[in-house]
């Protein structure tokens, strides 16, 4: 079999693949903010010290972790709607999920880097008159959003990888956008070798600003 790379011009990438990276790149900002937020209420629910935050908080945190992500979208995608009594798009299935999912991952993110903030800090916020939510935000979450941007930004990048999953439930992803390409063009062999490169080069490519980041970072300590 000889494989025939000419189909691929702009028009192909202006109809087909760039819808596709448009919604996975969006998918993936608004899962990645929405996860932190939420992962970083579950994170301070298990270190709060109270057992009727912290137990339904793990069991969160410890179900999704135990549960593969495309067995999640299914069951959103198939059971929200019948539990709303009304169909529910793929795309905006996809955007609850992953938001629902990921913030499972970055709830341990941020809880690791909340106690890697040294407590004499803490005692020293409540010295001076500070309460348990003015001592997080004002001396504790600074400090562990910075210790973590990089594992933070790394899980991201892992969350872009994981959009590909949305095809199963037929949203409209970079994926999704060459496999159109290559049935249109019966070119399915070149498109997916094309779809594997372009995945490469963006996550390589954040990949390397990550590690940049995280020099700079540690020159500030």
């Amino acid at each position: 079999m000889r494989l025939d790379f000419s189909f691929l011009d702009w028009n192909v990438v202006s109809s087909f693949i760039l819808k596709g990276l448009v919604f996975s790149v969006q998918l993936t900002l608004i899962a990645m903010v929405g996860g932190i937020v939420l992962g970083t209420l579950i994170a301070l629910m298990r270190l709060s010290g109270r057992k009727w935050l912290e137990i339904p908080a793990a069991a969160y945190v410890n179900t999704l972790r135990s549960i593969p992500l495309v067995m999640v979208i299914l069951w959103f995608f198939l059971l929200i709607p019948m539990l709303i009594g009304r169909p529910m798009g793929a795309e905006l299935s996809a955007i609850i999920t992953f938001t629902v999912f990921e913030a499972a991952y970055y709830s341990e993110i941020m809880r690791a880097g909340i106690q890697s903030v040294p407590k004499g800090q803490v005692h020293a916020g409540y010295a001076v008159g500070m309460t348990y939510t003015q001592c997080m935000q004002l001396v504790v979450l600074p400090q562990a959003f910075r210790n973590m941007l990089p594992v933070l930004l790394t899980q991201t990048i892992i969350l872009f990888q994981d959009t590909s999953l949305v095809y199963a439930i037929g949203a409209y992803d970079l994926l999704k956008g060459f496999e159109i390409a290559g049935k249109n063009f019966n070119r399915p062999v070149e498109t997916y070798l094309v779809a594997a490169v372009v995945y490469f080069v963006i996550c390589f490519s954040l990949s390397m600003l990550v590690r940049r980041l995280q020099k700079k970072i540690q020159i500030i300590r």
